[in-house]
């Protein structure tokens, strides 16, 4: 169900989402890999291709100590992904976390995970 006056494309149900560890090791075992400074893209073409792109996060507390910073960091990729969603080819993406993430800026983190992402087309 989506809120009023929200386009539904633009949300994030479950089927835009990984959710099983099977899933996560899918994309692990034999990911491409798109680097940034603060986060690192992996990615896997769905195989068969079953919708649109999914999403799953990996965002350490090594490079996040506190849950703040964590869900901060989260809140910004699955942002970054509702916008980009339906112009994504059908591949599973994991959004890694590295060095430095926590303390950079909405701006910044937000830029680079579009750089990422159109890396993907």
């Amino acid at each position: 169900m989506t809120a009023p006056g929200r386009a539904p494309e633009h949300g994030f149900p479950r089927t835009a989402r990984l959710l099983t560890g099977r899933q996560y090791q899918r994309v692990f075992s034999r990911a491409r890999r798109v680097p940034g400074t603060r986060f690192m893209v992996l990615y896997r073409p769905q195989d068969p291709p079953t919708g649109p792109a999914r999403l799953g996060l990996a965002i350490s507390r090594k490079h996040a100590r506190r849950a703040v910073e964590r869900n901060r960091l989260k809140r910004i990729a699955r942002e970054a992904f509702r916008a980009r969603r339906q112009a994504l080819p059908p591949v599973d993406i994991i959004v890694l976390s590295r060095a430095g993430a926590a303390g950079a800026g909405r701006t910044e983190l937000r830029a680079e995970l579009d750089r990422l992402l159109e890396k993907l087309k």
